[in-house]
């Protein structure tokens, strides 16, 4: 039976090791960020405390499995890592950030096992991962991040035409937000941008759209 206060370091302990995947993903606008990552952490480990506590209270009673409860998270976490998956045409988003997810899930476990050292390892990893080999494929691909406000009229079809323009110059969206002002809508793009392409000459053309008021480039 785990004591309580080891119960609370391991969770705690899960949350930070979460925490900074979470933060890289959030840092680059991911459709799963800080908040995801650590309850994903903490509920991966609190499932794995109450196996092993529950399987300590019936040991010698029943022949049932410490490890049965721990492994539905591997597969139920993959229902969320789902969500944060999008296609747009032929590309596919989101995938790393579903396979951080899954990864946080299983630093939960470890951490809630007590497996500090193999929980602290793989965050270390992950986040170098996610942080040299992303600078690395963006060198290699000469692009670089971007990102455009654009606000206009919440007139239909709006979104399409600003992403079709987007599409025709090479420019990947990597996050979109939109919030609505009375009869404005604030258009934030995160976007990857070819290095040959100009961000003024971008501006212009998003800007000679019917109903677009403003663009700038944070």
């Amino acid at each position: 039976m785990i004591a309580d206060w080891e119960v609370a370091f391991r969770l705690v302990a899960s949350a930070l090791f979460a925490g900074i995947i979470g933060y890289e993903r959030q840092s680059r606008h991911k459709a799963a960020g800080l908040r995801t990552h650590i309850l994903v952490a903490v509920g991966s480990c609190l499932i794995m405390v109450l196996s092993i506590n529950i399987y300590s209270s019936v040991q010698g009673l029943t022949n049932a499995d410490p490890a049965r409860l721990a492994a539905q998270v591997v597969s139920g976490v993959g229902f969320l890592g789902a969500g944060s998956i999008l296609k747009e045409g032929p590309t596919i988003k989101g995938l790393t950030t579903a396979a951080s997810l899954w990864v946080v899930s299983g630093v939960g476990l470890a951490a809630g096992a007590g497996y500090y050292l193999g929980a602290l390892m793989a965050t270390v990893l992950v986040f170098l991962t996610l942080t040299i080999l992303a600078r690395m494929e963006h060198k290699d691909n000469q692009a670089y991040l971007a990102q455009l406000i654009v606000k206009t009229l919440d007139i239909p079809g709006q979104i399409g035409q600003i992403s079709s323009i987007l599409g025709n110059c090479g420019a990947s969206i990597r996050d979109i937000k939109i919030e609505q002002q009375d009869t404005l809508a604030i258009i934030t793009i995160n976007l990857l941008m070819p290095s040959n392409m100009s961000m003024s000459d971008l501006t212009q053309q998003i800007i000679a759209v019917k109903g677009v008021k403003e663009v700038r480039q944070e």
